[in-house]
């Protein structure tokens, strides 16, 4: 069985506790993992950011909601204990439990209203009212929903480039990452050849103990095998051991399995892995929003 998403771990969350003692929360979340049928692989599973479990993240969403609704009480961190009107709702509600249903109690209202809206009042998209997902898993889902509408914009505007500027373009993103010592001795380097299927030689680190080789090719379409092969054949002739075949469009299958199978190593590097390089390594982009997500520093509290 896969991960419950957070609503529907808020009902069984609350039976856990129905005895109406307090409960340290490892105790719930071993009858939840139970309950659930889930393993040990599936509770290594993290939230995008790796930062958290994806069962702990959701298990703490959903207490986190019951809390807002006054279903939950917490006298200690890490301890929790069902509140008279937790078990009320119980009685009298039937079914698992949805944001919607503590939309209802007046207590979660204001929490949700002042959430959902902020101090601005602008309503915010209904996302947590119908979503499964956490608001964390929601928000990294938005995040890269974003940058993959970049990534198809910076690929699209790469392809419209120059072929001078599209090797400076590389070339910036190759020292971005590390490679090429100086910018002067990297341009130098790159681009100088141009013959027998290399493009430019550029250094692997910054003392110049090793050389890569670098194909950098604008295409629309596949790029044929018969182009790797060349490019291979180019580092044999000149016994280099690595390099990067860069190009805007992809590279067949039988392109990944030929370069597996050879000596020298190469990588292979098509448009999607070229705009998110970019991305990652700000070339070409530019940061408009930083969002910081802080949580609770529980060491502050540990003499409170």
């Amino acid at each position: 069985m896969s991960i419950p998403d957070f609503q529907t771990i808020m009902r069984p969350l609350l039976e856990a506790i129905s005895d109406g003692r307090e409960h340290e929360l490892k105790e719930p979340k071993r009858s939840l993992v139970d309950r659930f049928d889930i393993t040990d692989d599936e509770l290594r599973i993290k939230i995008p950011s790796q930062r958290a479990f994806l069962f702990d993240n959701r298990l703490g969403w959903a207490n986190t909601y019951l809390k807002k609704a006054g279903f939950i009480s917490s006298s200690r961190r890490g301890w929790l204990q069902i509140t008279p009107e937790g078990l009320d709702f119980l009685k009298t509600h039937d079914g698992g439990i949805k944001v919607a249903d503590l939309k209802k109690v007046e207590r979660f209202k204001l929490f949700h209203k002042s959430s959902v809206h902020g101090d601005s009042g602008k309503p915010d998209v209904k996302a947590l009212e119908n979503e499964e997902k956490s608001p964390e898993e929601i928000m990294f889902a938005a995040f890269e929903l974003i940058v993959d509408s970049l990534a198809a914009e910076v690929l699209s505007t790469v392809k419209a480039c120059s072929p001078l500027f599209f090797e400076k373009l590389v070339l910036d993103l190759l020292l971005k990452m590390g490679y090429g010592g100086s910018r002067r001795e990297a341009g130098t380097a790159i681009g100088r050849s141009g013959d027998g299927g290399v493009d430019g030689i550029i250094n692997e680190d910054k003392l110049g103990l090793d050389s890569i080789y670098i194909q950098a090719k604008r295409w629309e379409n596949t790029v044929p095998v018969k182009e790797i092969r060349d490019f291979a054949g180019s580092l044999l002739a000149r016994k280099a051991r690595k390099g990067v075949f860069i190009t805007t469009s992809d590279f067949p299958k039988s392109a990944y399995e030929y370069v597996n199978s050879i000596e020298p190593r190469i990588i292979l590097i098509d448009g999607e892995k070229m705009a998110s390089l970019m991305i990652e390594h700000g070339i070409g982009v530019t940061t408009k929003e930083v969002f910081e997500i802080k949580g609770m520093d529980s060491d502050y509290f540990d003499e409170a």
